[in-house]
């Protein structure tokens, strides 16, 4: 028989409030970092950049300061510069004048005899800058026309080149940007060393919370105790309030069904009386409609006195219970002389109501001895739930009559005495509690075994 099962919506979660938190703190420290890092290279770049554009341009400026004019009135530049690294071959800065009119070029020391290939001609006063290849070897290089006037007031027409080898650039850029991964890694890591603390301090409080809540599920405590910060005061009040109201709901409406069940014992059996003295086929009919009113009072009573499953509720051993239910059993049906086997574990607990969980087991353990022979065996275990099985030696119960004998009344074996409630009660408690409960055949015993699945602690 499958009960009505319930969903718990928190189980969807699959993170913490700590993860959430950590995560997305993180997220957005990481995101700072990389933006941070990603400005600071790019910046660094560009200021490298224009730095060389600008020592280009001075470069430029201190060959036309060191030119001068020869016979003939060109151009004409002293064969050591004051840069000395246009006098070391291969230093990495490179210069070049070059007329277009009269093919005149001369070349720095530092070329080795290569021409700047990417020297064109270009008007008086304007300069062009950009990337180059030369040779195997990328260089930013500077075209810069001029016009030179000699003596004679004749004016010709000069471009000067120079070329900065980017190599050095780079190698800065690449040894900044290690730099800076590590100053910026190192803080991040310091950061979120920091911000897990921080975080696992502010959160300790909900921790707090739910320790507490678990000391009152395993029936340790009874109300949330301590201080709790301000934001979380109402919370802890609503809870602990919450508690008992539900416990003084609880006593009230289980003292309200016993002065019910006490109202109604006293006008039932003066009926009952009257049906057993009176005679005829009225006295049948009234006896009949007595025993069914009785089979109503104590199966209502006894559903509605079902607490079902409550979330702070304490826990409640499953053996001693049941130990106790045996020894009990075991003395109202001597006769009989049950031998009992209870292999139960020790460690399973019921998170719900002692008289619920006694009230299920009670009967079904009864009905194990009424319908039995001499051998009763109560087994359990417990993982992501409670799973127990009570069986019996007795004739068990035909296939067609399984799920019938669970209904109001239905009595699979009319011979013995009872009213047919037993199991509608124990399987109306588990279906309270979200449970599983079914029928079947012991391969053990050879009787009737009846498996039982509750939500566990």
């Amino acid at each position: 028989m499958r009960m009505n099962d319930s969903v718990n919506p928190l189980k969807r979660q699959p993170f913490t409030i700590h993860r959430r938190l950590l995560l997305a703190a993180s997220l957005v420290l990481g995101a700072f970092f990389g933006l941070t890092g990603w400005s600071l290279d790019e910046a660094f770049r560009s200021a490298s950049g224009e730095a060389l554009q600008t020592r280009l341009y001075s470069s430029v400026y201190a060959l036309l300061a060191a030119a001068e004019e020869g016979d003939e009135g060109q151009m004409v530049m002293p064969e050591v510069l004051t840069d000395p690294r246009f006098n070391r071959p291969d230093s990495g800065l490179y210069a070049q004048v070059r007329n277009y009119a009269t093919d005149y070029q001369w070349h720095s020391a530092s070329t080795l005899g290569q021409a700047l290939g990417f020297s064109r001609e270009i008007p008086s006063g304007e300069s062009e800058i950009g990337t180059f290849k030369m040779a195997d070897r990328e260089v930013m290089g500077l075209n810069f026309g001029v016009v030179w006037e000699d003596f004679h007031g004749k004016e010709r027409k000069y471009v000067l080149t120079v070329a900065e080898d980017l190599q050095p650039i780079h190698e800065q850029v690449s040894a900044f940007r290690n730099t800076l991964l590590l100053w910026l890694g190192g803080a991040a890591f310091l950061l979120l060393l920091a911000q897990g603390w921080v975080l696992n301090w502010g959160l300790r409080p909900l921790r707090q919370v739910e320790s507490a809540l678990a000391e009152i599920e395993s029936g340790r405590a009874e109300q949330l105790q301590g201080a709790y910060p301000r934001e979380l005061t109402r919370l802890t009040s609503s809870i602990n309030s919450l508690i008992l109201h539900a416990r003084a709901r609880q006593q009230r409406y289980r003292d309200s069904l016993g002065d019910l069940a006490h109202s109604l014992k006293t006008p039932l059996a003066i009926l009952q009386s009257l049906a057993d003295q009176a005679q005829g086929h009225s006295s049948d009919t009234l006896r009949e409609q007595v025993d069914r009113m009785n089979q109503i009072v104590i199966h209502q009573l006894q559903r509605a006195a079902a607490s079902g499953q409550q979330v702070l509720s304490g826990n409640v051993a499953i053996k001693p219970l049941v130990e106790r239910l045996a020894n009990t059993l075991s003395k109202v049906y001597r006769d009989k002389d049950i031998q009992w086997s209870l292999e139960i574990d020790q460690a399973c607990l019921f998170a719900g109501d002692e008289g619920d969980l006694m009230e299920i087991l009670g009967n079904l353990m009864e009905n194990a001895c009424k319908y039995g022979q001499r051998r009763v065996r109560v087994s359990g275990q417990c993982g992501s739930g409670i799973h127990l099985s009570i069986e019996d030696d007795g004739k068990g119960i035909a296939a067609d009559q399984m799920d019938a004998v669970f209904h109001r009344g239905h009595r699979a074996d009319t011979r013995q005495p009872g009213q047919g409630i037993g199991l509608a009660v124990a399987a109306d408690i588990v279906n309270a509690y979200a449970g599983h409960i079914e029928i079947a055949v012991s391969t053990r015993l050879g009787g009737a075994a009846v498996k039982l699945s509750l939500p566990g602690s």
